[in-house]
């Protein structure tokens, strides 16, 4: 029997499927190029965070000059003799945008103005609206752990900046200049705690800028911070212990910092935050950046600083009537 041929029609083309070696070849390939471009893409991300917390450096450097021209001075790290009325915290609101949360908050001129004095203001029910509100300017969102609130209070937010209370520990300004706390003499530093009705600069204790002679440009304003987990306190800046950084240590020093309960911090060195309790609260700068920490000096500008700094050139920083000569930093 002969075929029967169509002249001007092409008989069809059988096309062959990819092999399974083809497929897996190009499965490597796309696996290379997925791993050569995963860490870049990282990368490119953590440096766009890093920026955003640089500029949350700089509002709030900028809120605490504005807070100087009106008040003629910094505020206080924190006001009454346990911190508990407020903090810089609420001194700067106006200056970034936050007026209405500051005008809603009882109490930070005097706590005794609240109903009842049951509760800290920080925690009081008329100031929960403004205390468990997370403030955009102050979250670094390089710190990305999710921890932003305190269940276990309130569930008072958490944030990631805080002042320059020198370069020994929380007790420094209630002993007379130069007496050594841990070996190291205190010096003055920029935010002094217990600044109480210092809203009206009345019987409290405030630096202006004519106080640091060491000079704006070689003295720390504000820094990052790692907030802590759980129960933890570090980075709970609506109260004065949480509010502020020391410098006796260097930026994510491996030695613990220190809560005076230890149910206020959490020991976990692995993520980046050791802690102890002891006898006063003393917490070193920390941030999730490889390598360091950003933090503002007190004639506004923003730098990063080496977790490798000079232990005496980051303490000689954090000072304001020290007389060190740092050079370079």
């Amino acid at each position: 029997m002969k075929r029967c041929v169509v002249e001007g029609v092409a008989a069809p083309k059988v096309r062959g499927g990819f092999t399974l070696i083809e497929l897996l070849v190009v499965i490597a390939i796309i696996a290379i190029l997925v791993a050569l471009l995963l860490p870049a893409v990282q990368q490119a991300r953590e440096a766009a965070r890093r920026t955003q917390c640089k500029n949350n450096l700089k509002q709030i450097s900028l809120a605490m000059h504005n807070h100087h021209d009106v008040k003629l001075s910094l505020p206080a790290s924190d006001y009454n003799a346990g911190g508990d009325w407020g903090t810089w915290q609420i001194a700067i609101l106006p200056y970034i945008e936050q007026d209405a949360m500051f005008k809603n908050y009882v109490g930070f001129e005097n706590g005794r103005n609240l109903p009842s004095t049951a509760a800290h203001p920080y925690s009081h029910i008329l100031n929960r609206p403004v205390t468990t509100s997370i403030i955009p300017t102050l979250m670094c969102p390089s710190d990305s752990s999710g921890n932003t609130a305190a269940p276990a209070f309130s569930n008072i937010t958490k944030h990631n900046y805080v002042v320059n209370a020198g370069n020994t520990n929380r007790m420094q300004d209630v002993v007379p200049r130069g007496t050594p706390l841990n070996g190291v003499n205190f010096a003055g530093a920029p935010f002094i705690r217990n600044g109480r009705n210092n809203f009206n600069n009345v019987n409290g204790v405030v630096i202006s800028f004519r106080d640091i002679v060491d000079g704006l440009s070689n003295t720390l304003m504000v820094s990052e911070l790692i907030r802590g987990e759980g129960t933890d306190l570090r980075g709970f800046t609506w109260w004065g212990p949480g509010a502020v950084f020391h410098a006796f240590n260097p930026p994510n020093s491996p030695t613990p910092d220190q809560f005076q309960f230890a149910s206020y911090c959490n020991n976990l060195p692995l993520k980046g935050l050791p802690c102890i309790q002891a006898a006063e609260h003393q917490a070193a700068a920390r941030s999730r950046h490889t390598g360091g920490v950003q933090a503002g000096l007190c004639d506004g500008s923003v730098r990063f600083f080496s977790d490798n700094i000079d232990r005496g050139v980051w303490r000689s920083i954090s000072t304001t009537q020290g007389g060190e000569v740092t050079g370079e930093f």
